[in-house]
This record gives C-alpha cells, structure tokens and sequence, in this order.
C-alpha cells in the first residue's frame, strides 16, 4: 500500500484541502471487489461526459462486477486512489489485444472522481500502472483517449505517452463522431522479446 500527498502546487493552501474534501493522503491500492460499487460511480459518472468513457449507457453493477472478475482473474491490475475510505480514483491495466503477438502490449485507463481532478491522482494511478506494466514484462503501453479530453492527453503525455495516430471519428457518443488518439510508451529499450 503506497501513501502519496496530493500535488499542493494546485491546491495551495491547507484550508482548500478541508474545502475540496480531500484529506492528505491519498492510498494506491490494488483493488478489491468491495470496491466495485465506487468503480461503478466514477466510470458511469465518464459515461455521462461527452469525451471520455465511450458508452451511451451507463454501466450496471452486474457488468462491472464481471469487469472485475474478467481483469483479476487474468492477473490485469485493477487500483484505486482513496482518500478517508471512499474510492476518487480507478485505473487499469488490461491487453490491447488477446493475441500472442500482442502479449508485451497492454492498455491502460484512468478515471478520477470530477471533485478530486487536478490535484495528482491520475498521476499517481498512471506511475502505478506503469511499475505494474513493467513488472509484468510489458514492452508497450497503449491509451485511447478521445481528442477532445485535454485532461487526458496532458495526463498521458506528462507520463512520458506520445501520439502514435488519430483515428477520425472512429468513435461515436451521443449521436455524435468522435476524434480517437492512439498514445503509447514504451516501458523498455530491449531490441527483441
């Protein structure tokens, strides 16, 4: 279990921290089924954004349960930020494809509850997947964020991703095309498997 201090340089001043209900510590963890109800919030709260989370309907508990089971019980990390006990972050490491020729590439996700955005928990959730990647041998991480989550791509680029294509309006969300970026990172320089 890893305890990290929200980034201050966002929040300066102690008294904001009691405002925005953020404690001062922030606990990476791998998670539990338990927490599938608070996944559950964050990912159908992404739902209802317009550029994130492509689904026009939310999520019911049943299918993220069956997310979960699916992930762990392919050793895929699931983590999640919490601060006092309540879940304000997820994120995931999964296979870009189930495929031999794709078992040193995975993918990954991260979702940070709207009032706990900007203050280094989708960072923190981002080095975790990254070790974890690492760990397990991966040799590429990929990400599909849609264009315009500016969030996001700033996220993924301040952790080392780079844009490897666009994909134009491959994605669509309530009724409208969507713009996809492909990011990637390699995890390691070795010249072969």
């Amino acid at each position: 279990m890893r305890r990290v201090k929200p980034s201050k340089r966002l929040v300066p001043h102690g008294a904001v921290w009691f405002l925005a209900g953020v404690s001062d510590e922030v606990i990476i963890r791998a998670a539990v089924r338990e927490d599938v109800p608070g996944i559950l919030l964050i990912y159908n709260a992404a739902v209802r954004e317009p550029a994130a989370a492509y689904e026009d309907v939310p999520h019911t508990l049943a299918q993220r349960e069956e997310w979960f089971d699916y992930f762990t019980g392919r050793n895929y990390p699931i983590l999640v930020a919490e601060t006092d006990g309540v879940i304000v972050g997820w994120g995931s490491l999964g296979p870009h494809q189930e495929r031999m020729g794709f078992r040193f590439t995975g993918a990954v996700a991260v979702y940070v509850k709207e009032r706990s955005r900007r203050q280094g928990i989708g960072g923190r959730l981002m080095e975790a997947l990254l070790k974890a990647g690492r760990e397990r041998q991966l040799h590429v991480l990929l990400a599909t964020i849609d264009a315009a989550n500016e969030p996001s791509l700033q996220l993924h680029a301040r952790h080392g991703f780079t844009k490897a294509g666009v994909f134009s309006e491959a994605g669509c969300k309530f009724g409208e095309w969507r713009d996809v970026i492909y990011l990637q990172r390699k995890l390691d320089d070795r010249p072969v498997p």
